[in-house]
């Protein structure tokens, strides 16, 4: 069976000063028709954070559900759709009943029933060919993590042995164990931060509670063939287990993932149980984020000497420039550029202006860029509030905040559930 890894597509996602994705989005899933078509993928997995908020738009729902509609005619026999931290457990699940006429399976939330996890494609013949723990985001009820009394270290170990706990018991349920005894091969999805994986500073890292690694490769059992997992926006293996990986988000989400190489993963398995060949298939992107640093000069020249004929959509610019020039010098300039570069870049927030300073040296440090508070996460913020503290009570109280955050989103979705994209 072909199978085709992918995640963290954040439809809908808003950027920088509210500009909407979707263009790229859809590029993006007109592509992937294509690359399912062009290399006969028999199922589709996705691995969480279909959505960038608990409440997406109408535009991005219609998004997707137009995507499912055009996948039943590219051959693709089965779609697996699990959620993230970002999705909606009860949005995704409203139509998974209907979407399962279509051999569609969507596993939004922790179900009640565990067996509603496990799913079963069959190869055309209708002989089972994969079994999928189709394992979502787990949320503190789904972990049941209040314990009084904890400290921080013990809390960690206690949030780890019930993930490790969760998938060891599907890996062991009945239903699995009759599978694999017909030597089908098990896939399983997450959506977490793995130990090991490299994470972005900010909600890359606060997926859990006191924002830490808590899963290493070593707790996903030795049943599963292939873990799919989401979460993490750059592409990477974790715990230098090949079979066990992020796919990184398709569509760069922000400045720090420009340079990232967009991907989906293509899993061939060969009949009988075993971990699958990996092919890495290069996302094509349509919109180049790119950086311009230094002085008015030379941002001036950079701007003016980019070419973006590669790129279908025009690129969208972070400016930073070091000047002594007022700032209002410092923006008609780049503004003035900016026009007559406009059909190529554009800068939705302007530029960040910084004053020059000499050399450094040694007894005088050069200050890093200018920093703006709307620049920063709720975590950011909140992380150097408590870094002067001592580790202890630093780490104690950052738990206490996560787990207040988490609180709070799952209260108020709309106010907490997509203020991070991650």
């Amino acid at each position: 069976m072909r199978v085709l890894h992918t995640a963290d597509w954040h439809l809908g996602q808003h950027f920088l000063t509210g500009q909407e994705r979707l263009s790229e989005q859809r590029a993006f899933l007109a592509w992937l028709l294509g690359a399912v078509r062009e290399h006969g993928v028999d199922a589709l997995v996705v691995a969480g954070d279909v959505f960038d908020t608990t409440t997406p738009s109408h535009a991005a729902q219609e998004l997707y559900y137009n995507f499912l509609v055009q996948m039943q005619g590219t051959g693709c026999r089965d779609i697996v759709v699990v959620g993230g931290n970002h999705d909606s457990p009860t949005l995704l699940n409203a139509s998974r009943q209907l979407l399962r006429r279509l051999r569609i399976h969507v596993v939004g939330g922790v179900p009640a029933d565990p067996a509603e996890q496990v799913v079963a494609l069959a190869a055309t013949g209708g002989r089972p060919a994969l079994v999928v723990v189709a394992v979502p985001f787990l949320r503190d009820r789904d972990l049941r993590l209040a314990v009084a009394g904890e400290t921080p270290d013990e809390r960690q170990v206690r949030i780890r042995q019930s993930i490790a706990g969760h998938y060891t018991a599907l890996a062991e349920s009945v239903a699995v164990q009759r599978l694999r005894e017909q030597d089908v091969p098990v896939l399983a999805t997450g959506h977490l931060y793995a130990a090991g994986g490299e994470a972005r500073e900010g909600a890359e890292r606060d997926v859990h509670i006191g924002g830490l690694g808590l899963v290493g490769a070593e707790h996903f059992p030795a049943a599963f063939d292939y873990v799919a997992l989401g979460h993490l926006h750059r592409p990477q293996v974790v715990g230098g287990r090949a079979h066990i990986r992020y796919a990184g988000s398709p569509v760069p989400l922000s400045f720090t993932e420009a340079d990232d190489r967009q991907q989906v993963l293509l899993l061939d398995f060969a009949a009988g149980a075993g971990a699958p060949q990996i092919t890495a298939l290069p996302v094509p992107v349509a919109r180049r984020l790119q950086r311009f640093i230094g002085t008015l000069e030379e941002v001036e020249a950079g701007l003016l000497a980019y070419d973006n004929a590669a790129f279908e959509l025009v690129a969208w610019a972070d400016v930073q420039v070091r000047s002594d020039e007022a700032p209002a010098e410092v923006q008609r300039r780049v503004q003035a550029v900016l026009k007559e570069r406009a059909a190529h870049v554009q800068a939705p927030r302007g530029a960040r202006h910084q004053r020059a300073t000499e050399a450094p040296n040694a007894a005088s440090p050069a200050p890093g860029p200018l920093e703006f508070l709307h620049d920063l996460s709720v975590s950011e913020v909140f992380g150097r509030r408590v870094a002067g503290l001592p580790p202890e009570r630093a780490a104690a109280l950052t738990a206490t905040f996560g787990e207040l955050r988490q609180l709070l989103a799952e209260a108020d979705p709309q106010a907490w559930g997509g203020e991070e994209s991650a």
